[in-house]
């Protein structure tokens, strides 16, 4: 990443009123599967991250919806958010412990991977270590019994990691910290304040939004 760049990770939850046109100034965007933060939480699109294993990445692949949408259309990057080798790992613990999520751990790793290259554009993975790393640092807020951190937290973890130069300005939006039950939404919700607390990111809302500078 250039250093500067104000990069927005957008979320599938609430986006404050009046975000699309700031979120649409940014100079880098980040979106997730099936990019329903599109509308209120603007357009522009340059990386979709995906959930790239079990039911959601069946449904994404499958028909053609998914791959024929403007944001997909749009996208530069398509990341695959989950590592195929620790989800394969995790399959026969998960069967003992959640023997409703047989098909959890399925890997649709290689299909995305095809469709990037069929459409000319760039795939990553995300390496399993950002993973690891995010579960060390979730521990420290005491998470109920969890089977994966989302793959929105994930991606943030990743970017805050790997991606980010010193001088980008990380803001979040949509990101409402509930669903499925068994991602650690409490523990993911304070480990976000904590990182804005430390000034690593911040929530996009209606206070911050006029100091934010304007994209290329």
């Amino acid at each position: 990443m250039q250093e500067g760049r104000v990069v927005m990770i957008v979320g599938n939850g609430e986006v404050p009123e009046g975000a699309a046109a700031m979120i649409d100034t940014a100079d880098l965007v980040i979106r997730f599967n099936d990019c329903r933060s599109i509308g209120k939480g603007g357009s522009k699109t340059d990386i979709i991250a995906v959930c790239n294993t079990g039911r959601p990445a069946l449904a994404m692949l499958g028909g053609g919806r998914w791959k024929t949408s403007d944001p997909v259309r749009q996208a530069r990057e398509i990341w695959s958010v989950r590592s195929g080798a620790k989800f394969a790992a995790m399959r026969a613990g998960l069967a003992a412990t959640h023997p409703d999520l047989d098909d959890f751990c399925d890997d649709y790793t290689a299909g995305f991977e095809s469709f990037a290259r069929a459409t000319g554009r760039k795939h990553r993975a995300v390496p399993a270590e950002t993973q690891e790393r995010l579960e060390r640092d979730l521990a420290r807020f005491e998470p109920s019994p969890y089977v994966v951190p989302s793959s929105g937290l994930v991606a943030v973890a990743d970017i805050l990691l790997n991606a980010a130069s010193s001088g980008d300005r990380i803001v979040l939006a949509g990101f409402g910290h509930s669903g499925w039950a068994w991602h650690p939404f409490a523990a993911e919700r304070r480990y976000v304040d904590a990182l804005a607390a430390d000034g690593r990111l911040r929530r996009l809302d209606q206070s911050i939004s006029s100091d934010l500078p304007q994209g290329a």
